[in-house]
């Protein structure tokens, strides 16, 4: 896992430097201080989903650009069979699986999420990033915060969101799977 993350933090620094975008610049796009921002180039924390894809989109790269160094290629159809996604573990509680990753030019980010049952209060954890966001439970239950709002959801529930507002899921009683699909 830390080579990957090294991976993705050269990547990103790589990008930067190439686009001529200063680190303060970059930090103030994904919500953090110069100095933390600067950490995550080095390859000292994890990224998490919104800083991926807060970053993609100032950098003008696909996700799947920074996650893997490869660019998607197909523009008409993708098939991705169950459970081979683009697989991404950002926290330990939570688990991503790309759904087109291998889809260029997309308009919207769908992914597969599982989220562990755990005792961190979630709003310790609560990120944003552009666009919008739909998620649909496929199994369990979970809390979805955002900003100072809680709303309970359970398996075939809906929720539709602004993004750009802080947010953070918590499975409930058991493990909780939701297809999110992030909207440009």
């Amino acid at each position: 896992m830390e080579e990957k993350i090294m991976l993705i933090a050269k990547r990103l620094q790589a990008l930067r430097e190439i686009m001529d975008i200063s680190a303060a610049e970059m930090a103030r796009v994904v919500g953090i201080s110069e100095a933390e921002y600067l950490e995550y180039e080095s390859g000292k924390h994890d990224f998490s989903f919104s800083f991926l894809y807060s970053a993609a989109g100032k950098l003008g790269v696909d996700i799947v650009d920074l996650m893997t160094g490869e660019t998607p290629k197909l523009s008409v159809c993708s098939l991705v069979k169950k459970g081979r996604g683009l697989k991404m573990q950002r926290r330990k509680e939570y688990g991503y699986e790309h759904l087109a990753y291998i889809f260029k030019n997309k308009k919207m980010e769908p992914f597969l999420v599982t989220v562990e049952p755990n005792d961190v209060d979630a709003r310790s954890h609560m990120n944003s990033h552009e666009g919008q966001e739909l998620d649909y439970i496929v199994e369990g239950r979970m809390t979805l915060y955002i900003d100072n709002q809680e709303l309970s959801l359970s398996e075939g529930d809906t929720v539709y969101f602004d993004a750009t507002h802080k947010h953070a899921m918590k499975a409930e009683g058991g493990i909780c799977r939701f297809l999110a699909v992030i909207a440009k």
